[in-house]
């Protein structure tokens, strides 16, 4: 059986390097494309990550494996408040900042009085169709990356794509499953290193990408900016904390179901921890921050759950957030490699809900579990990264199914038990 590295295991730095580096990967493409669609700087969000990462793991004491990133569930508050005018940006970060304050105080109630009232309000059904959610709501991009947006094979160039793509997943899938030794523990960066060795062969590297290689500078600042009050965009941002509330409580339950190991007691650290990494990165003109599902994903797949792994991972981020010509590399990785890969790691987050479900023995002969967890999941899971769009506000599919979740969960529990089954479902 593989090896599980826990929380507090050290790891030798050699190894440590490639295996932030894999963190960094994983996480690179959705940390840079979330600023891209608010219309905010990517270098930031890139250096800000690393932050909020180093934030994290300090505030949850290195117990909580987890990596930051931009959370996509501001993307249509955010928008809804610059209107995609860039100079509308220092409002959007007050309401960020106002989000992280929300988030804060939750942090120090569950901190207070434990994880219980979340547990009540967010019980496994739900917690394990967030999780799910994520995974599938990405399903799409994924796909995307690996083929073209159109889903055909018209020529040449989709043949060799999904050549790229397919290598790429089967370099990571094959090393993950049957090498042995530290190599068994990089397979997502051994299959980018493959499929970007493939891509160079097969002539699909972007010219304009390597080329924006060669002429990034090696080192420069990221262009910080600082909020602007706006009561409007407070009230426009600032709920979407509860989506971090519950995205983050089903991360916890993941993690804590493939290592074994109860992190629910963290909670509230991991609350504050995220909290106070959004709150910075606001400060400083940087995207709202949450933790990672693709990283659970490497998790999941390595089982190395060291919490120095992510101190490694932060600080290349810092690194690249300083430094636009790694920026500019990691941007050269063509999108059929990172469909490879994503392919695994979507497919690893959507079953990590489901394995949250198992875990909990969540009854799924009662109506309520079906109606909570189907309706949710098709709902997100139909509007993909479109989202749904009410009178010019775009609302994102992972964040309207996470309120979707709750909000019906919590209709269909009034004045029902807590243990009533339907068992004529099962027969």
């Amino acid at each position: 059986m593989q090896k599980i590295y826990y929380p507090e295991d050290r790891i030798p730095f050699l190894q440590l390097v490639p295996m932030g580096l894999q963190h960094v990967v994983a996480m690179f493409g959705a940390t840079v494309l979330a600023p891209i669609l608010m219309g905010f700087d990517p270098q930031v969000a890139l250096f800000f990550s690393g932050v909020g990462t180093l934030i994290f793991v300090f505030a949850t004491a290195f117990k909580v494996p987890s990596y930051l990133g931009s959370s996509f569930a501001f993307i249509g508050p955010v928008l809804a408040v610059t209107g995609k005018d860039a100079s509308r940006i220092p409002e959007a970060l007050c309401g960020i900042a106002a989000a992280a304050v929300l988030y804060a105080l939750a942090a120090a109630y569950t901190m207070r009085q434990g994880p219980g009232w979340i547990d009540r309000l967010m019980p496994p059904v739900v917690t394990g169709t967030v999780v799910a959610i994520i995974g599938l709501n990405l399903a799409s991009s994924a796909v995307a990356n690996a083929v073209n947006t159109e889903f055909a094979i018209r020529g040449t160039t989709d043949l060799l794509k999904l050549a790229v793509s397919t290598g790429t997943f089967l370099t990571a899938a094959l090393v993950s499953i049957y090498l042995r030794g530290f190599l068994r523990l990089l397979p997502i960066l051994t299959g980018v290193v493959a499929g970007c060795v493939l891509a160079a062969f097969l002539g699909l590297l972007d010219p304009s990408a390597v080329e924006a290689v060669k002429s990034a500078a090696w080192v420069g600042l990221p262009p910080f900016q600082t909020p602007r009050w706006d009561f409007g965009a407070v009230l426009a941002i600032a709920p979407i904390a509860i989506v971090l509330l519950a995205e983050n409580k089903g991360h916890i339950a993941a993690i804590s179901g493939c290592m074994g190991r109860d992190l629910n007691p963290h909670l509230g650290r991991a609350y504050l921890g995220d909290a106070l990494a959004t709150f910075v990165s606001a400060m400083g003109g940087g995207t709202p921050q949450t933790t990672y599902a693709e990283n659970m994903g490497v998790m999941a797949i390595t089982r190395v759950f060291s919490t120095w792994n992510f101190v490694m991972a932060a600080c290349i981020a810092l690194l690249l957030g300083l430094c636009p010509k790694f920026g500019a590399l990691i941007l050269c990785i063509p999108a059929p490699v990172l469909g490879g890969v994503t392919l695994i790691l979507y497919g690893l987050i959507a079953l990590m809900g489901v394995r949250i479900w198992i875990d909990a023995k969540v009854d799924f002969c009662d109506h309520r579990n079906m109606v909570v967890a189907g309706s949710s999941i098709i709902a997100a899971t139909g509007l993909g990264l479109k989202g749904l769009t009410v009178a010019g506000v775009n609302i994102a599919g992972i964040a309207l199914g996470t309120l979707l979740a709750l909000v019906v969960n919590l209709a269909l529990s009034l004045g029902a038990p807590a243990d009533r089954q339907d068992k004529k479902t099962c027969a």
